[in-house]
């Protein structure tokens, strides 16, 4: 009975990696297919994904200035119009 239980685990596994497997591959093609194999990517420090602004070495300095720069610029906004 262990030796069946053993063989189904293994089984589901090696199912679980092939699917893995195939859901990788497919991402990478269609990868390489939005982009294109010629196409000439820009190496940047930082940029903007989601809203938050991300950097190379992962640190928060610029997500923070983005927020606190969002902010203040509200700030101005609301100012400026209760004063019109």
């Amino acid at each position: 009975m262990v030796e069946v239980a053993a063989v189904v685990v293994v089984v589901v596994v090696v199912v679980v990696v092939v699917v893995v497997v195939v859901v990788v591959v497919v991402v990478v093609v269609v990868v390489v297919v939005d982009i294109g194999v010629n196409a000439n990517l820009e190496l940047v420090d930082k940029f903007c994904y989601l809203g938050d602004m991300l950097s190379v070495n992962g640190d928060a300095d610029a997500v923070v200035e983005t927020r606190i720069r969002m902010g203040w610029n509200k700030f101005r906004q609301l100012v400026f119009t209760a004063y019109q």
